[in-house]
């Protein structure tokens, strides 16, 4: 492990990137709170997909199949946009692949339809993988309901 800079933590584990996160809510104080451990896991990184090697590190995370639109909440005028799957989710958390450019502490937006069903979020790891990138997001406003209904 080493310090990219300030709070923001690079594991050398299959090109994983994290962010650390101090959480009140199981450890008060505790960093990294927000990544977890390896749990009854049978398959190498090898026979991973470049999603499910990062959901390793979020055990409480449920395999789903959620298309959403992905937008980038940057300055300026220009959007980056892209269609892509929600592949593991809770309510507070969500794990995608993406082309997107996007870095540690960016804002993104995941809509789930045109109907309302929108969620601002924060990127909080990265996984690099035979040229694919997972993303791990928080939702900002809490819990994400509706990403957890079928």
């Amino acid at each position: 492990m080493h310090l990219l800079h300030g709070d923001l933590v690079s594991f050398a584990v299959s090109g994983v990137y994290f962010r650390r996160v101090e959480t009140q809510a199981s450890h008060p104080g505790k960093p990294g709170d927000d990544v977890g451990r390896q749990r009854g896991m049978t398959l190498t990184a090898k026979d991973l997909s470049c999603a499910e090697q990062l959901a390793r590190f979020f055990p409480k995370l449920a395999a789903v199949r959620i298309p959403v639109h992905v937008t980038a909440l940057r300055g300026g005028t220009s959007r980056l946009q892209e269609a892509t799957v929600v592949e593991f989710a809770t309510g507070d958390h969500a794990i995608f692949l993406s082309t997107l450019p996007l870095e540690f502490d960016e804002r993104v937006r995941l809509e789930r339809d045109r109907k309302g069903h929108a969620a601002d979020a924060t990127v909080i790891a990265l996984q690099y993988h035979e040229g694919r990138k997972a993303v791990a997001v928080r939702f900002l406003q809490g819990p994400c309901d509706w990403m957890m209904q079928p």
